[in-house]
């Protein structure tokens, strides 16, 4: 038992006294300061409370004084509990700098005071915000640098900027018939350019909607559309969008290979910011509507549109921009002649676009997406193709090359190439099956030698071959005129007789198409019945050297070969040839150099040819010209022709069908036009007795009645407006051709005209100079 303590001692704190007490305030410090080591070094002053506890506990082990006996006990205190134990004495060993720290890292997070939950989150999302924030920027900095760096060294593989410039648009060529309507363009773009204020504006507003929303705002480069191309792409897990604009679109056409690298995109970039330094945005977006491939071999929105829709851009509807507009993505997979459906849904995309950008309203809308864009179907298809085709192989020999955009007038009238056109494949439709004719040609021209219409095929989108032009097939009886022409001028009349007999020349036997033979005829009744053997004895007769040299006065140029079957048409010879040698026939014996090319100007106005020529002068003799004419007359009117007779019109022409019936020809002409029939196949196969006097003057019948439609009646030169019948004997001969009242006129641009001379005044004495020689040629001596 502990002795007690005598006398009378001050209460001591109990120990929960001395936890309630308040601990004074220590100021941080840091570790590293010199006070700190001193402090740890000296001695730390103990609190008196904790002294007064030590010294009674130090004394508690010894004994106490004695107490007086006299005198009475006092009451015990209170128990209570036992004073916890001295703390341990210090220890003489320096702490170490470890130790240091621990203790002011404790002495810190006690004194520092405490936040709420919800502070503590906010101050967390802060912090990351400034965190991210901090990281991106030098991230972006450093990304700056590595893309400048990027664009420096590839832009150093490019050509010097003093070097750059916009290569000039490939040329392109209009044909324009003779009203001034477009025929076709030719060239590597198949459209002309056209300003960008002669477009609608929602044409260009619906490319910008659909493929670069921000072209107006950016510097060449969309930084923004990148991000969310990127995003996108990364998001759907395959390519959706693609980043690069306009003009970096524009810039990859001009100047760069079409090759997936990365090479390609920085310098592609380059060139992108080059432009936009140099050119205003609506030249840019001029250049590039002009020159992007849009499908099927069209390079520019013109050129798009009249290769689907038949007209020019400046004319396309709403829909129809949308579609051309939306073909950008992927030109052959989006192409309306391909995947109408694919088409229309990708141009509903693009009409959404451009309501969501206000470029147009919600009417304009609802429209376009009512009434969709409808094809046309005769893009490369039609006759007039021919036409462009034949211009083009023609223009090097007007211009040499061909360096800038030009403009060619042609003498073509729609109207009757049209007609043309229509007569010609209608027919071969409707016979290729019976009669096996699966091709054919026709071409018409005035009596200047204007050519008015060409038609080359049956179809151009299955054939471009121009058989008017370049296909050369033997003409048959239709060479015969020439023939006949020879004898008349040799001193021969219409009413010269000769007998239809069996012939032999040699190993050759001419026959009749009839098989039959009819004795004693004129020359009007052996021609007009296409009489074999007649022909054939006059070209001997005549000889066949002058037969040639007849054909080749009046236009056939094709070799000839100067033999006994010439006079039979054995010698190959073309449409357009044969056709253009009937010309005089029509005009009054006036030679012509068939043409196609009017005037052909630069887009800015500037002539570079212009027609002048004045033709060939007279090639047949004026009282020939009445005879050759009275007799092809009959040909129509009582002979093998009768099928291309015109009411009311007098016409004059000739047969011809080549043995196998191979070929099948008509050549006819009234006093104003001059149109050439050709039927049979390219591989050269026999028709089903396809004759020059069934299917081909059926054809010339269909096709000169709707070209006459607005012309006015006319007569050949040379022959009454009434024919009186044909005879074939001698004893009953038709009456002798009638001499023209007045002059048969050459045509404008035919040269000086000369009177049409009767048969009895062929002998002529020469032609003297001066003022009566001049009354002479005017009013016929």
């Amino acid at each position: 038992m502990a002795p007690r303590h005598s006398g009378t001692s001050r209460a001591q704190p109990g120990p929960r006294g001395a936890q309630t007490r308040q601990r004074p305030r220590t100021p941080r410090m840091r570790s590293d300061e010199p006070y700190f080591d001193e402090l740890m070094e000296e001695p730390i002053e103990m609190p008196r409370v904790v002294r007064k506890r030590q010294q009674s506990q130090s004394t508690q082990g010894q004994p106490s004084k004695p107490r007086p006996a006299a005198r009475k006990p006092a009451a015990p205190p209170p128990k209570r509990p036992p004073a916890p134990p001295p703390p341990p004495a210090r220890s003489a060993k320096r702490p170490t700098r470890k130790a240091k720290k621990q203790t002011l890292t404790a002495l810190d997070d006690a004194m520092r005071p405490r936040k709420s939950g919800k502070k503590g989150g906010r101050s967390w999302i802060v912090r990351a915000f400034r965190f991210c924030a901090y990281w991106s920027l030098v991230a972006g900095i450093w990304g700056a640098i590595i893309a400048t760096c990027v664009l420096i060294y590839y832009g150093a593989h490019l050509p010097p900027a003093s070097e750059w410039a916009v290569p000039q648009r490939p040329p392109n060529v209009r044909v324009i018939a003779a009203n001034g309507n477009l025929i076709a363009n030719r060239g590597d773009t198949g459209g002309e350019a056209i300003r960008l204020e002669q477009l609608p504006s929602y044409l260009p507003n619906a490319v910008i909607a659909i493929e670069d929303r921000r072209f107006r705002y950016h510097f060449g480069i969309d930084p923004i559309g990148l991000f969310r191309a990127a995003v996108t792409n990364y998001t759907s897990g395959r390519t959706v969008q693609g980043g690069s604009t306009l003009t970096q679109q524009l810039a990859k056409n001009l100047f760069l290979k079409p090759e997936r690298t990365f090479k390609r995109k920085v310098q592609e970039a380059v060139m992108a910011l080059w432009l936009e330094a140099n050119y205003s945005k609506d030249e840019i977006l001029e250049m590039y509507l002009n020159r992007v491939y849009l499908g099927a071999g069209a390079y520019g929105v013109d050129a798009a549109a009249r290769r689907y829709y038949g007209k020019s851009a400046r004319l396309v509807t709403i829909a129809e921009a949308a579609t051309i507009a939306g073909l950008l993505k992927a030109p052959s997979r989006y192409a309306p002649t391909r995947n109408p459906a694919l088409a229309e849904s990708r141009a509903h995309l693009v009409l959404t676009a451009m309501h969501d950008e206000g470029f147009i309203t919600a009417q304009e809308t609802k429209d376009a997406l009512i009434s969709p864009a409808k094809v046309s179907g005769r893009f490369n298809q039609g006759g007039d193709n021919y036409v462009a085709d034949y211009v083009m192989d023609l223009l090097p020999s007007y211009v040499g090359g061909i360096s800038e955009d030009l403009i060619v007038d042609t003498t073509i009238d729609v109207d009757m190439q049209n007609a043309a056109e229509q007569a010609l494949t209608s027919a071969i439709r409707e016979h290729r099956g019976d009669q096996n004719v699966t091709q054919g040609a026709i071409v018409t021209l005035n009596g200047a030698g204007a050519i008015r219409a060409m038609v080359g095929g049956y179809s151009y989108s299955q054939s471009q071959y121009n058989r008017a032009v370049y296909a050369k097939r033997q003409p048959g009886s239709a060479f015969k005129p020439f023939v006949f022409l020879t004898a008349l001028e040799s001193g021969m009349s219409p009413y010269t007789m000769r007998t239809d007999r069996p012939i032999t020349i040699g190993n050759w036997s001419p026959k009749n198409y009839t098989n039959r033979y009819y004795g004693d005829v004129n020359l009007t009744y052996a021609l007009a019945n296409s009489i074999n053997t007649i022909s054939v004895q006059l070209g001997r007769e005549v000889k066949p050297s002058q037969v040639v040299k007849t054909a080749r006065r009046l236009g056939i140029s094709s070799p000839l070969k100067a033999n006994n079957s010439l006079a039979l048409g054995t010698s190959e010879v073309t449409p357009l040839e044969m056709t253009a040698s009937y010309v005089p026939f029509a005009n009054g014996g006036y030679g012509i150099v068939p043409h196609i090319v009017r005037r052909i100007t630069t887009e800015e106005g500037k002539v570079l040819y212009n027609r002048s020529s004045d033709g060939l002068g007279r090639v047949i003799r004026g009282d020939k010209v009445s005879e050759i004419n009275t007799m092809m007359a009959h040909v129509v009117a009582n002979g093998t022709g009768r099928k291309a007779q015109l009411e009311g019109r007098p016409v004059g022409g000739k047969t011809g069908t080549t043995q196998g019936f191979r070929d099948a020809w008509f050549i006819g002409y009234t006093g104003s036009l001059t149109t050439g029939v050709w039927l049979g196949n390219d591989n050269n196969s026999p028709m089903k007795k396809v004759t020059g006097g069934k299917l081909p003057a059926e054809i010339w019948q269909k096709a000169m009645t709707a070209m006459h439609a607005n012309v006015p009646v006319t007569r050949l030169p040379g022959v009454p407006l009434h024919l009186g019948p044909i005879y074939q004997g001698s004893q009953q001969v038709a009456p002798r051709p009638q001499a023209p009242s007045g002059f048969a006129l050459p045509p404008q641009g035919m040269g000086t005209p000369s009177p049409n001379y009767p048969q009895q005044q062929q002998q002529q004495a020469p032609q003297r100079s001066g003022p009566m020689n001049l009354l002479n040629r005017l009013f016929g001596g």
